[in-house]
């Protein structure tokens, strides 16, 4: 079964809108022009008997913009991208948009608003969904417009427009943004609900209602008052222009909505950085007072946000589909998190048999059709793939002439489609500012789906040509339409007017979406995660190897973003965001109103769980493992689901495996892989490297990093390994988190063995910052091997969240050591509730600067529920933090102290002391 086989229109989910996708053939202008671009080319026109953008009827369409927005290029797969792309011409507005916390349509009489807080499960358990209902309508008296278009947008905030010719209506919704903010001219404000509201405020210009359970605010400008007539309310706006709406947290938060009422946002803007192993962004909102003077607003964080940040926030939350969204009172949040590890191959190990991997890379060198009869952009794109990670294998082992080879053909077919007028090439829209690849696949044409899937393999074959041939990637040959290339699936720049700034990366949700159109009543969605973030790796890979440091950086912002949204809201990694009622512990899509296991082509558990894995490279992969018992957990119900191991794509799920449990994944390859097919987008070769690499350097460790963007760590038992690959003309140091520093040859990749420590030669002497726990209330930087258990004890019903019971204690006293700018403490701790119920550890971190009795820093982070299973699970600092007082510091001579206690449940569970796999690591 294919990769992606999915129809442009077909198996729509019960909320989407049933319609066929026809994609009738529009005539081509006579006269095309190419455009050189270095060696390279494009059309301006697209190849005659294909399509561009159409509606489902296979009709032409433009963009959906007002005059101010014309010459701006359209975000399409986003959020509200129905907004401007007319898929279905019967609905001249939009289908519903999921901002969260609310959910928006657009009318011909406004904006209709819901705030869904209860999920259905529907088709048969397979999907769960809070599904847009209007709440009430948003808009003005008399409003009648027969369309309405796009006027204005930001990172994640949009301003749709009416207009009936008397009466004309702005609104700038977004995500977290609990306000609409609304300008109006030509009319009185009018809010008309569902259902008739109970009124539980009324100050005049400020009303408080309830409809369907939830609460909302009104407010008009000072002096204005709200008249209520059954299900209709009016407000003069006299000489003004301006009023809102806010969905509250409860009616007791009225009046800190009604501070920032008047504060109207007017754009957003993410700001992002990646140095030292760490990546920090910054998300603000411009905010312009329509009346007096505050400029703060209010803003509900998504978990992958709020997970990790430390700046204060409100005790209001919000129900979504992502989990509990969290509201903080400000214009800015900032997060922080470890940045996710890209190498361009595994490395070189001792556990290879080089007679046998020189057999498979033959194989697929010298088969007859290596492109395996690919012609459209996606199966290309996954043939060069499949080829590229083969080219590091190959030198590791010396085997050259298979490498040039390699390259060669990786060559021939990206200048094949970098090159205008042959039988396949790239051609610009000018309508709608965006390069499509013909032969198109899966409505890449006429719906604009998918860029960023079928690019990032494009992306980085060249990525890997390049590493070995740099020339190749420069402008003046191939590498400036490998930048064009980027430039329409994850545009760096607002400026460009050719493309969209990040066309598909959604940085509010923190992932990408597929859907050119969002033409769906579930909103947006985005299925193979795993593809988007190979595009990610693709940029810092070709970033690193061309110097281009700030496309690096973009990458690895993305790469990191989406690993922590992928872990939450794909494969509910903390079991904190899936509805109980779902029943299952992995989506294959996400939807703008919920997920679906699911695939758009098949009902195979196989591909259900796989689709989200796929491709498997040591770039867009190893981030995956920072969630092992989560990975472990969807194995498990894939067997459930699939009555038994994985047959037709086994090769996917063992490597996916490899990154939790090794030895179980070579167990299974030495016992199938014999008589098993390759996916597409494998090879024998590579799922052999992959398989029998890390069981050699085991399993990927996320809680150390390297000061370079192409670094990783992996660990197996006492023994950590430290890769860094060096994509400059000389040589360089790489210092990883843990102090552990690491000398890289130019243009090599270099390993080295240890637990700690500076010495970049023999591995260093047990100590550093990893601390393991030992049973007695020791925390050590020894290394152990023994496993034991110590019991925490029963919360006893009460709950303690935040505040330690009965709790075990570890400490290590006498501590030396000096804080990395910018680190942050990490621990990964190994608990086990059986098969008791409602259980929740919860851990505290605390630091004794200087030994004299006073911490003067307290990390307590967020408890971590378990499951009623037998069988460990790992509990980190992925939590994220519940409170924090005091400032990091040095240690000179002081104590670190961990305490471990049950906030919540009627029960005792074990936590595993002994080894590597329960530790602090101090920044």
């Amino acid at each position: 079964m294919p990769a992606r086989a999915r129809p442009t229109a077909a198996f729509l989910l019960t909320t989407a809108l049933a319609a066929a996708a026809l994609t009738g053939p529009a005539a081509a202008p006579a006269a095309a022009a190419t455009i050189p671009v270095g060696s390279g080319s494009y059309s301006d026109t697209r190849p005659a008997g294909t399509s561009g953008p159409t509606n489902h009827t296979g009709a032409p369409v433009l963009p959906k913009l007002t005059a101010a927005a014309q010459n701006r290029p359209v975000p399409t797969n986003d959020w509200w991208s129905s907004l401007a792309f007319q898929r279905y011409g019967a609905n001249p507005y939009s289908t519903p948009m999921y901002g969260h916390p609310l959910t928006y349509q657009a009318t011909a009489n406004g904006l209709d608003i819901g705030h869904p807080t209860t999920p259905a499960v529907v088709g048969e358990g397979r999907q769960y969904e809070y599904a847009h209902k209007r709440d009430l309508t948003l808009g003005l008296s008399g409003l009648n417009s027969p369309d309405t278009k796009a006027d204005s947008w930001s990172d994640w905030t949009v301003t749709p427009y009416w207009s009936d010719g008397t009466r004309t209506l702005r609104t700038t919704i977004g995500h977290g943004l609990p306000f609409v903010y609304a300008k109006g001219t030509g009319g009185s404000a009018r809010v008309t609900t569902a259902t008739t509201p109970t009124v539980f405020a009324d100050q005049g210009n400020v009303l408080g209602i309830t409809v369907a359970g939830h609460h909302y605010a009104l407010f008009a400008p000072t002096g204005s008052d709200w008249t209520v007539a059954g299900d209709t309310l009016t407000a003069g706006l006299g000489t003004k222009d301006y009023f809102s709406l806010a969905v509250l947290p409860s009616t007791d938060a009225l009046a800190l909505y009604k501070k920032y009422a008047y504060s109207f946002v007017t754009g957003s803007k993410a700001t992002w950085s990646a140095t030292g192993g760490t990546v920090k962004a910054t998300y603000t909102l411009t905010t312009q007072p329509q009346e007096g003077t505050e400029t703060g607003t209010l803003q509900a964080l998504y978990r992958h946000q709020w997970l990790h940040t430390t700046d204060p926030l409100t005790p209001y939350t919000y129900v979504s589909p992502r989990g509990t969204m969290k509201v903080r009172a400000a214009a800015t949040f900032t997060t922080t998190q470890k940045a996710a590890a890209v190498l361009p191959a595994l490395p070189k190990t001792t556990g290879i048999d080089q007679a046998r991997l020189r057999t498979h890379l033959a194989e697929a060198a010298n088969a007859a059709d290596p492109f395996a009869g690919a012609t459209d952009t996606y199966w290309t794109g996954k043939a060069l793939g499949r080829l590229a990670q083969l080219v590091p294998l190959a030198d590791q082992i010396g085997e050259h002439a298979t490498r040039d080879k390699l390259i060669g053909l990786l060559k021939g077919r990206l200048q094949d489609w970098f090159t205008a007028g042959g039988a396949n090439e790239f051609s610009y829209d000018k309508n709608w500012k965006t390069l499509i690849g013909y032969p198109a696949s899966y409505g890449s044409d006429t719906e604009l789906n998918d860029h960023h899937f079928h690019y990032s393999y494009y992306v980085y074959a060249a990525a890997i040509v390049a590493q070995y041939d740099p020339a190749w990637a420069t402008d003046q040959a191939w590498g400036g339409m490998v930048k064009t290339l980027i430039r329409d699936a994850a545009n760096p720049s607002r400026t460009d007017t050719a493309f969209p700034f990040l066309r598909g990366f959604d940085v509010y949700a923190g992932h990408s979406w597929a859907s050119g159109h969002q033409g769906f009543a579930a909103g947006n969605n985005q299925e193979s995660s795993s593809e988007s973030t190979n595009l990610s790796a693709g940029l810092v890979l070709w970033g690193s190897v061309t110097g281009d440091t700030a496309l690096r950086d973009l990458g690895l912002y993305l790469l990191t973003t989406e690993s922590e949204a992928v872990a939450q809201y794909w494969f509910d990694a903390d079991q904190q965001v899936f509805p109980g009622s779902f029943g299952h512990d992995t989506a294959g899509m996400v939807w703008g109103s919920g997920a679906a296991y699911a695939t758009w082509w098949t009902a195979n558990p196989e591909e259900i769980h796989g689709i989200n894995v796929l491709p498997v490279t040591a770039g867009s992969s190893l981030h995956l493992a920072r969630h092992k018992a989560a990975i472990r957990r969807n194995l498990a119900e894939l067997e459930r689901e699939n009555g038994g191991p994985a047959v037709e794509w086994r090769d996917i799920l063992w490597e996916f495996q490899s990154l939790a449990d090794p030895a179980a994944a070579r167990a299974k390859w030495d016992a199938g892989h014999a008589g098993y097919t390759p996916e597409a987008g494998e090879s024998k070769a590579h799922t052999y490297h992959w398989i029998t690499s890390l069981d050699t350097l085991g399993a990927p460790d996320a809680t150390v990093t390297g000061d370079i963007a192409t670094s990783a760590v992996f660990t197996k038992g006492t023994v950590r390994t430290y890769a860094a690959h060096n994509h400059a003309s000389t040589a360089r140091t790489v210092t990883f988190s843990d102090g552990t520093q690491l000398i890289v040859p130019a243009r090599s990749t270099a390993t080295k063995t240890g637990s700690g420590g500076t010495d970049p030669g023999e591995p260093g002497p047990s100590t550093g910052n990893t601390f393991q726990l030992r049973t007695g209330g020791t925390l050590t930087t020894a290394t152990g091997t023994t496993a034991v258990n110590d019991t925490l004890a029963s919360a006893q019903g009460a709950n303690h969240d935040g505040t330690p019971n009965r709790p075990l204690v570890y400490e290590a006293k006498g501590v030396h050591a000096t804080l990395t700018p910018g680190a942050g403490t990490a621990f990964r701790l190994q608990v086990d509730a059986g098969t008791t119920v409602g259980l929740g550890q919860q851990a505290r971190i605390s630091y004794d600067l200087t030994g004299d009795g006073t911490f003067d820093r307290t990390e307590t982070y967020h408890y971590f529920a378990t499951d009623p299973v037998h069988g460990w699970e790992e509990y980190t600092q992925a939590r994220g933090l519940k409170s924090a007082t005091g400032t990091p510091g040095d240690l000179r001579g002081g104590t670190v102290r961990l305490e471990v206690w049950h906030a919540i449940g009627n029960g005792t569970a074990l936590l595993q002391t002994g080894t590597d796999r329960s530790a602090v690591v101090i920044p």
